[in-house]
């Protein structure tokens, strides 16, 4: 698809009534007669296009964003940030900076969603700003690294906290049936997001009040805590301060870590009800909220434990619930397995979109791009993601591959809002329903390029590792986009791959609107 294909708007909107029958099968829907140009049975005829439905609304929005913010990170592994800085104070300044920071970047995306309505958030504003091949790139670490080991990790926190009861403190859990907990929990996360979307986002609700409700209990036992006197944690709080740039570096790596999310509505526009509306307004809502809570739960953890504890602790809300809550400490760690249950239900729905647009405009397999003609959700990308967050399931150490990896994404995360720039110099005259004032990308870029540089001395082989990582896909993009004219048997191969994908998932290529 040529880069011009992206610019407009309105080329690939997506519209789509309720089913009356049961769909054709894919040879008919091949060979559906058409009429003045528009195939019989369509939208525009008998409602049965085969495209994304817009399903989404503000409530599953904010729960989307909330969903993937509020993961397992702020329950687990706050330490981060108060072993870089070594100070309480500094510690809940780099809290409140990183919401900060992470808002202004939303803006800019409330910008770029608007103006580009179209799944798969950075990936399309990278195509549309930058070409092919750095779009091509970005999609390469998402889907090879960032995607399905985020969903590996997520999977078995889950099963920790689901298997830690049934075994003695003293006896670790095997780690095959962490690993056969957490491949049956993404499967089933899968399954339910190919085949039963509308059970995923009610699902979504529910979980999102469970995550809040477990933060604010947190939040109100700090400050009962505090307020029987004891705060003593927070004498002298900038005492010790770390100044070293490239720690300050790390500990916002680490709370930025927490607050990850915040774009991933951009993957999923074209399913958004009224994006117009409904995706700045989601934005508005979730990250004040998220940041609030936020600063407010790691001022509880202060007020409990010192910052040794924090530091020494493997799951700080856990270590939390046990000093202070007593019997009723089994919570916590019930609390945190709903939270990764449902943050990996999001994080499953939402990247599959962007693999999804990744194989629309050529850059995957075209099988990725069809589109299930029983549930209208993108299944062949659904499971594909699926197998390979199982396999990561077996490297040896996938938090490894997310060190080496996270620089490089918040590289990309930097170019995707530099576009916010590059268009208002080269298209002035763009639509834009909402627009930022130009501080706003500006400041987010300079402060993302310090992010990145920075690093640079101070884990110099885990940024030259994500920086192999992505030159690695270039001779991919040649091989799999630019070589257009395969011999034939390659060709043939790949049909008939495709066509075998079809049958099994019963899919088809997305109609466009004319």
């Amino acid at each position: 698809m040529p880069v011009n294909d992206l610019q407009s708007p309105s080329s690939e909107m997506v519209i789509l009534t309720p089913l009356t029958e049961k769909p054709p099968g894919l040879e008919a829907l091949a060979s559906a007669p058409t009429k003045d140009g528009v195939r019989e049975g369509s939208a525009e005829s008998d409602s049965s296009r085969v495209v994304m439905k817009k399903q989404l609304g503000l409530l599953e929005g904010v729960a989307i964003i909330l969903g993937i913010i509020f993961g397992s990170g702020i329950f687990v592994s706050p330490k981060g940030v108060i072993a870089e800085v070594g100070a309480v104070g500094t510690s809940l300044v780099i809290w409140v900076l990183c919401g900060v920071l992470s808002m202004i970047g939303a803006l800019c995306y409330a910008e770029l969603g608007t103006a580009i309505p179209k799944s798969g958030g950075d990936y399309a504003y990278i195509y549309e700003a930058y070409g092919s091949l750095p779009a091509f790139l970005y999609l390469w670490d998402a889907m090879m690294i960032f995607v399905p080991t985020t969903n590996a990790i997520m999977g078995l926190t889950f099963a920790s906290y689901v298997l830690q009861p049934f075994f003695d403190g003293a006896c670790e859990i095997p780690k095959i049936a962490l690993q056969l907990l957490a491949a049956i929990t993404i499967c089933f996360l899968t399954y339910l997001n190919s085949f039963y979307m509308q059970v995923t986002t009610k699902m979504q609700n529910i979980i999102m009040f469970t995550k809040v409700s477990a933060l604010v209990l947190i939040i109100l036992v700090g400050l009962v805590y505090m307020l029987l006197g004891n705060v003593e944690n927070f004498n002298k709080p900038f005492e010790d301060t770390e100044t070293d740039p490239g720690k300050l570096s790390l500990a916002f790596y680490s709370g930025i870590f927490s607050y990850a999310g915040w774009n991933y509505l951009n993957f999923m526009t074209e399913e958004l009800r009224d994006p117009y509306r409904n995706l700045p307004r989601a934005i508005y809502i979730s990250l004040p909220l998220v940041t609030g809570i936020y600063v407010l739960a790691n001022m509880a953890y202060l007020a409990v434990l010192s910052p040794p504890e924090m530091i020494a602790s493997k799951a700080i809300a856990v270590t939390f619930g046990n000093k202070v809550l007593g019997g009723f400490s089994l919570i916590i760690p019930i609390m945190v397995a709903i939270s990764a249950f449902g943050g990996l239900s999001v994080h499953i729905m939402t990247s599959s979109r962007m693999c999804f647009v990744g194989a629309r405009n050529g850059h995957m397999p075209s099988v990725l791009s069809h589109i299930s003609v029983r549930s209208y959700t993108p299944l062949p990308s659904l499971a594909f993601l699926c197998l390979l967050s199982i396999v990561m399931l077996v490297v040896s150490d996938v938090y490894v591959l997310i060190t080496y990896s996270s620089i490089v994404e918040s590289f990309f995360i930097m170019l995707s809002v530099s576009a916010v720039l590059y268009f208002r110099y080269t298209r002035p005259g763009m639509e834009r329903p909402i627009k930022v004032s130009l501080w706003i990308p500006a400041v987010f870029v300079v402060v993302c390029a310090f992010l990145v540089v920075v690093p640079i001395y101070v884990a110099p082989y885990e940024v030259g590792m994500g920086v192999l990582i992505t030159l690695i896909g270039i001779p991919f993009y040649y091989v799999g986009v630019v070589w257009q004219n395969k011999p034939k048997w390659v060709q043939h191969a790949i049909d008939n791959m495709t066509f075998t994908c079809q049958k099994l998932f019963m899919s088809a290529r997305e109609e466009k609107q004319d």
